[in-house]
Formats: structure tokens, C-alpha cells, sequence
């Protein structure tokens, strides 16, 4: 079955945690808390500090003493800090981390302890989140800040491109090259030896048999681009 991709310290004596925040105040960014407790159950690594959000308009279920401010404030933190990106539009995530310039700021790979992987080939690349009950398994390419939510499986010689996002139990079989941006429906299912351009999106459900161009929008069983969106800059 693998085994799990966290490394706890033999020797956690002289540890110091390390400070954490979320950029995503919405439901997606308490379910990373939840992770990174679950993280700190097993090993006590994250110090968290709070939320930060360009919009706390409406939130109603997170303290407004975690609330740190948006982008701007961010983009003012003095100290060293590790911060992910709980936001699951790809285009929207990366065009916010692009526009990062401080640099105290790093991205911290967070995986949950009941995430399995093979033993061979796999790397994660960083500010990527990996939820519970994923699963690699060899040969694997994930590029920066990918999210695979809960009950993902991804197999072998995959490659997921930057800033992807793939919603709650999505299937990627064995050889499927993912382009940046991608996004995949919860409960979406990509054949093997398949690619999916830069940008696309694949409707929930949605079952990928042949090759997706980009920039399109794709649903249905078989997956169909049903319409196109503006190039990638």
C-alpha cells in the first residue's frame, strides 16, 4: 500500500514548530486546518496563526481574531512565515502567488498522515496540499501549489502541472500528463495515456477517454469540450 509521505522527527526534543497560515478563509481553508492538526497530532510541526483573505465579507465560521488581513498584509509580514494557498480556481490561486514579492514568506508541502505513496519516483513540488485518503502511487510528478482533495488516487508515471486543483475523490490513471491550471470535478475519472492542456476544466463526473486541448471546459461520459475560455497568459 506505500507508505505515508510525512516524515515525523526521531527526535522532536529541541523542535521548534514552525508558524503557519492559510490564504482562504472559505470552507476549503478550515478543512487544510483540520489537516494541519491532524499533522500535529502526529508530530507537532505547525504553529497556526490565523487566516488571511482579500474577502472576510460573509465568513462566519472561522474566529475574527485568526483573520490576518488580505494580500496587501501578507505581503507586509515581517517574520518568517509558511503559508499555503487553500483556493481551488487555479487561475485565481496563481495569479495571487505570482504577485508575491516578500520574502519571508515560504511554501510548505502538507500532506495528511493517511496519505499512502510509492517508494519510488514520487515528488511533490512546493506549496502543494494532499487531503486525506489520497493515493500514489510510483513514478509521479506534481508540480507547485496542486491541490489533490480528499480520496484522490493518481497512478503511475503521471505528471500534474502547477497550480492544479483536483476536487474530492477524482481517479488519474497511469500515464496522464496534466497541464497547469487544470481542474478536475469532484468524481471525475481520466483514463490512462491521456493529456489535458493548461487550463482546462473537467466537469464533476465527467470521464476523460481521449485527450482534452486547452483552455476548454469538458463534461460528460464520454468528456467533451463543451466550450473554450481565453488563452493562458
Amino acid at each position: 500500500m506505500g507508505k505515508p509521505l510525512w516524515k515525523p522527527l526521531k527526535d522532536d526534543k529541541h523542535f521548534n514548530m514552525k508558524k503557519i497560515a492559510i490564504f482562504g478563509a472559505g470552507g476549503f481553508g478550515r478543512e487544510v486546518k483540520w489537516l494541519i492538526d491532524d499533522i500535529n497530532e502526529i508530530q507537532p510541526n505547525w504553529e497556526f496563526i490565523g487566516f488571511f483573505d482579500d474577502d472576510f465579507t460573509g465568513v462566519t465560521k472561522i474566529d475574527p481574531a485568526l483573520f490576518l488581513g488580505g494580500f496587501a498584509a501578507l505581503e507586509q509580514w515581517t517574520e518568517p512565515l509558511h503559508i499555503v494557498f487553500a483556493i481551488g480556481n487555479p487561475l485565481v490561486k496563481r495569479k495571487i502567488i505570482q504577485k508575491i514579492t516578500n520574502s519571508n514568506l515560504k511554501f510548505p508541502v502538507l500532506v495528511h498522515p493517511s496519505v499512502q505513496a510509492g517508494k519510488t519516483g514520487v515528488s511533490i513540488g512546493e506549496g502543494s496540499i494532499l487531503c486525506a485518503g489520497t493515493i500514489l502511487t510510483i513514478d509521479i510528478q506534481i508540480g507547485r501549489h496542486v491541490i489533490l482533495n480528499l480520496d484522490c488516487t493518481v497512478g503511475h508515471d503521471t505528471v500534474i502541472g502547477d497550480f492544479a486543483s483536483f476536487m474530492p475523490a477524482v481517479n488519474i490513471s497511469g500515464e496522464v500528463t496534466a497541464g497547469e491550471c487544470v481542474y478536475g470535478g469532484t468524481g471525475a475519472k481520466i483514463i490512462n495515456q491521456v493529456e489535458i492542456g493548461e487550463g482546462t476544466i473537467i466537469g464533476a463526473g465527467a470521464v476523460v477517454a481521449k485527450s482534452l486541448p486547452p483552455n476548454c471546459t469538458a463534461v460528460g461520459i464520454p468528456a467533451k469540450p463543451v466550450k473554450f475560455h481565453t488563452v493562458l497568459s
